[in-house]
């Protein structure tokens, strides 16, 4: 029977409130089953939010450039790990070994790249037409994240999202696409490795017409990050556009 895989909330993998789940298999060999994953719903959707709203609190205090330190270590790691993980990408989705291997360095390079910002997030200094004042404009986080990705890229497009929000000091919640729900489960066990605190980066699996669309409308999400189809990204804009929440 294949290991049953669960959600990770405030630092804790937690089954989905439901109880139902999925299997992911793969897509060469149906007899293949990678595992079980939750289906999530509103319900784990909101212990989602509720746990990166809290981790946020604690989050945007730690200084940029330590938040940057967590980064670099889960970039380590991913070196560390990168034969493993090209493997499991072609088992899982069946992209061909020498891309997968290169779907795994770019969440690298996105790492290296992203821990050398944690040392420049400057605001900017404007000089102002009256005497002896000047303006100062001062970059804070947004606060919860909405991290929403596609199949075709399970490591890149992730790491895309996540690691820059992290650095800048917010939380995430991350929703990858039902496809490959073990890599992204990798992908959060490495950040947990790395150091990253309980509550700052949350997983919820499952479908997108049930937990993607309850993560965009919650009302705790403050900017939504979705990659997909133009359809559903239509409506992803529309919803944030509604709601007046950041989307991109």
């Amino acid at each position: 029977m294949a290991h049953v895989y669960q959600n990770y909330l405030g630092g804790e993998w937690i089954a989905a409130a439901s109880g139902r789940t999925f299997e992911d298999v793969n897509p060469a060999d149906r007899g293949d089953v990678l595992g079980g994953f939750p289906r999530s719903d509103a319900t784990d959707v909101d212990r989602a939010v509720q746990a990166a709203q809290e981790g946020f609190a604690r989050w945007r205090r730690v200084p940029a450039p330590r938040r940057a330190e967590v980064v670099l270590r889960a970039g380590q790691i991913l070196r560390q790990r990168k034969e493993e993980l090209g493997r499991l990408m072609t088992r899982e989705m069946g992209k061909v070994l020498a891309e997968a291997l290169g779907d795994v360095q770019e969440g690298i390079d996105t790492a290296e790249y992203m821990a050398g910002e944690g040392r420049r997030l400057f605001g900017v200094h404007a000089p102002c037409e009256l005497p002896q004042k000047f303006g100062v404009a001062i970059r804070v986080p947004v606060g919860v994240v909405a991290a929403i990705t596609p199949w075709n890229f399970p490591l890149a497009i992730p790491t895309w999202k996540i690691l820059p929000a992290l650095v800048c000091g917010n939380a995430v919640v991350f929703k990858p696409a039902e496809d490959t729900p073990l890599l992204a489960t990798r992908l959060v066990e490495i950040l947990a490795e790395a150091g990253l605190p309980g509550g700052v980066l949350n997983m919820v699996q499952g479908f997108g017409e049930e937990a993607g669309s309850a993560l965009v409308r919650h009302p705790g999400v403050n900017l939504v990050s979705f990659t997909g189809s133009t359809e559903v990204g239509r409506r992803v804009a529309t919803v944030c556009a509604q709601e007046g929440k950041k989307v991109s």
